[in-house]
């Protein structure tokens, strides 16, 4: 885990992060992308429980996502392997392990549970952002959650619903082939006259309530616009809920061993599966999320042993890094 020297120092930011070497504030990148949303399971989409007031003339409805067009293609191209432990996404099965100890231990202790216990999860409700094909959507669904995979990419949400089926303890995920960006309508409450916003309407009404936890597992980094993807999960939590998010850092060593190692020498991945200028320091990271309501609690990095050939939890986040925080009380 994260000794608390290490997250002291991320904490007290209060300088604009920046994402690209030169210095200068993010780029904010608009999508006006109406993305076709399909519920990948035997029951029907459920529809709220009470229509929402109509809104005003003055009310403000608009949509707005993170999604990255160029990021979509990439990943939809090599969607089928997914589930090759020996293909592109091998790095990934290898590390989940690792990542698997970090998230269990961390919700464990947020939600009071037994961390021996072989379904610690039971009866809490997990979305899983950026899902891809499930591989960890499946294990968190064998530990008892009730897990939601959401992916932007419907060839994957395809090959993780048929991965899940095969198997009784995974096939009650549901798969929605949707986003988690802003897609906020606002609805007007008399009582205290203001305007509250929803995440992704169509997750929304699926879930039917907030989820106890979001994560999204290498995901930020292919995102259009990481503060309004932050803003996304936030919207979809309650005061106190825990968020997940793991990433790599942007750092020299990060381009040497994640860029060039792993995608021109040893050729883990397909060559151009990351861009660089597009990573986050762990001091981004955390401003990021502190602007949306979001507040880290802990942090890890994940360690490659090129002898044993297996990961490691670390204090050392100059290359891997995960980050466990709770939305602040309103």
């Amino acid at each position: 885990m994260m000794s608390k020297h290490i997250l002291a120092r991320l904490r007290p930011l209060t300088r604009p992060a920046c994402r690209s070497s030169q210095p200068a504030n993010y780029t904010t990148h608009e999508f006006h992308h109406k993305l076709q949303s399909r519920r990948y399971s035997d029951s029907p989409l459920p529809s709220p429980a009470a229509p929402a007031p109509t809104p005003p003339p003055s009310a403000k409805i608009y949509s707005k996502s993170s999604l990255n067009e160029a990021e979509l293609k990439k990943f939809a191209a090599i969607s089928e392997t997914w589930w090759d432990a020996e293909g592109p996404f091998k790095p990934l099965h290898v590390m989940n392990p690792t990542r698997l100890a970090f998230i269990r231990s961390m919700l464990c202790r947020h939600f009071g549970k037994d961390p021996s216990c072989s379904r610690p999860f039971e009866g809490l409700k997990f979305v899983d952002v950026g899902c891809g094909g499930g591989i960890l959507s499946e294990p968190l669904a064998r530990m008892g959650a009730h897990v939601t995979g959401v992916d932007a990419v419907e060839k994957n949400i395809k090959i993780a619903q048929l991965h899940a089926d095969l198997d009784p303890t995974t096939s009650s995920i549901d798969y929605l082939c949707t986003t988690a960006g802003i897609c906020r309508t606002y609805v007007f409450t008399v009582k205290k006259n203001w305007w509250k916003s929803r995440g992704n309407l169509m997750l929304y009404l699926h879930l039917r309530c907030t989820p106890d936890c979001l994560h999204a597992i290498q995901v930020i980094e292919h995102v259009a616009d990481p503060a309004d993807f932050c803003k996304s999960l936030s919207a979809l939590t309650e005061s106190g809920g825990a968020t997940l998010i793991s990433t790599i850092n942007r750092s020299m060593r990060a381009y040497a061993t994640a860029i060039v190692v792993a995608e021109y020498v040893l050729r883990w991945l397909p060559a151009g599966t990351h861009d660089w200028s597009s990573f986050l320091t762990p001091e981004e990271l955390v401003l990021i999320l502190q602007r949306a309501s979001i507040s880290v609690q802990e942090m890890a990095g994940f360690v490659y042993n090129p002898l044993t050939g297996r990961w490691s939890l670390s204090d050392d986040i100059g290359v891997n890094f995960i980050a466990y925080g709770t939305k602040n009380h309103e």
